[in-house]
């Protein structure tokens, strides 16, 4: 089995200094309990913490190599064989959608410090025990895919952020209080204050930079040749989200329209916004929809993509789980179709070979013109009424067509999924598909 390799020394000394790094993490935030919030049973409790990983670390750096169980690999290789087909992006993309209502709902919670940093300290357990998988650690320490596993760091630990210094302000305004904000309004001058900052940020990234240029070698393969193509053959990470639209869409929609539009809409967010609170300063109650229209976009329908296009899409942009060891010649045949055959042949009981392009596609055509044209007068009347009201005509049709964009990639995910459903409107006679 791929996934049964037995450790060598340089990953067990790799895996001893990533836990003694964690008590570290462990060892200050216990620390800090002690000496700043002067609580001695959560820095005992931390303390304790540091304890276990301190016990991993030595077990690894005394030349032991406990590994995931041979059973949890092999059954969970099992379980992402049966959902290697459709079923696995539905269940990656369902539970990325709940992840983000459930933060949202239970953000106080959530933002605890003990809570997220027992979160935090869950993550990196899991991380270190998965890293033991031979598949997993192949595939999670790439060069080129170590730049995504920050990615997925950084960007959790500012939501995360951004998200307390949130709840906090909302909590001292329901008192009456000012945002945090206010109290440290002091005024800073450019010379010497800020550049001094970023010089000394300049220089700490340029030792990181160079660092990492010794540590991780640059992923170069052999020069591009027509006669042999990697597979599977990946875009740059920060365009994997566009190479995952691919698959639902046709190139000038995933390649031009979305990116056009995304880049229009956040041209547009200042004109379009009449909700003045929360101007420099962190909130939630006072711009839900704003913060949350904004963070579906970008986790859920960007980060979480590059994820899944980095990690969990294989050789022919199969997917394959976590441990599932990444074979090239996994075939997984579908039998996509379009709606006219949905509407014609299974509806209407006629094939629509030799109708004209315009009857074959008018279903789909006048669906797409009803997303597009009554959907925003329907939400003016019911759900959204008093956006529109506050926004007037130009304003909230121009919020609601982007939005229409942006849903228009989960339904269609959701579609392909769950009908085969390939095509809205097909006509190759001019090469417009939708």
């Amino acid at each position: 089995m791929h996934g049964e390799h037995a450790l060598n020394s340089d990953v067990r000394v790799g895996l001893g200094i990533y836990y003694l790094l964690v008590v570290v993490l462990d060892l200050g935030f216990a620390l800090y309990w002690l000496r700043r919030r002067r609580d001695a049973g959560q820095a005992a409790l931390w303390g304790a913490v540091a304890g276990v990983f301190l016990i991993h670390s030595l077990i690894y750096f005394l030349g032991f190599g406990p590994q995931l169980p041979e059973g949890f690999t092999n059954w969970t290789t099992r379980v992402m064989g049966a959902l290697s087909g459709q079923l696995g992006p539905i269940l990656y993309t369902v539970v990325s959608v709940v992840a983000f209502v459930l933060f949202l709902m239970y953000r106080r919670r959530v933002t605890e410090p003990t809570v997220a940093w027992g979160g935090l300290n869950l993550f990196l357990l899991v991380a270190g025990w998965s890293i033991t998988n031979a598949d997993f650690r192949e595939i999670i320490t790439k060069p080129d895919n170590v730049p995504i596993t920050l990615l997925i760091f950084t960007v959790g630990f500012f939501t995360w952020l951004a998200f307390r210094q949130a709840t906090l302000n909302d909590d001292r305004m329901a008192r009456g209080e000012p945002p945090l904000e206010k109290l440290e309004d002091e005024k800073v001058l450019v010379w010497p204050d800020l550049v001094y900052t970023e010089l000394i940020a300049m220089v700490v990234m340029t030792v990181v930079l160079v660092v990492w240029a010794v540590a991780l070698k640059a992923p170069l393969e052999q020069p591009a040749t027509s006669a042999k193509a990697p597979n599977p053959s990946k875009a740059p990470w920060y365009f994997l989200g566009l190479q995952e639209m691919l698959v639902y869409f046709d190139p000038w929609m995933a390649g031009v329209v979305l990116p056009t539009m995304i880049v229009v809409g956040l041209i547009a967010i200042p004109y379009i916004d009449f909700n003045q609170k929360g101007n420099g300063y962190f909130t939630f109650n006072e711009r839900k929809f704003a913060i949350t229209s904004f963070l579906f976009g970008f986790l859920v329908l960007w980060v979480t993509l590059i994820v899944l296009g980095t990690f969990l899409r294989g050789p022919n942009w199969n997917f394959f789980g976590p441990f599932e060891y990444w074979d090239p010649h996994k075939v997984l045949p579908l039998n996509n179709v379009n709606l006219s055959d949905y509407f014609w042949l299974y509806l209407m009981g006629r094939a629509p070979e030799g109708m004209g392009w315009f009857i074959r596609e008018l279903p789909g055509i006048l669906l797409v013109l009803a997303y597009l044209f009554l959907i925003p007068p329907l939400l003016a009347k019911t759900v959204f009424r008093s956006f529109f009201i506050k926004m007037g005509f130009i304003r909230f049709f121009l919020l609601v067509n982007l939005m229409q964009f942006m849903a228009a990639l989960p339904i269609k995910m959701v579609l392909r999924w769950a009908l085969n459903l390939k095509y809205i409107v097909y006509i190759p006679e001019y090469f417009f598909n939708i």
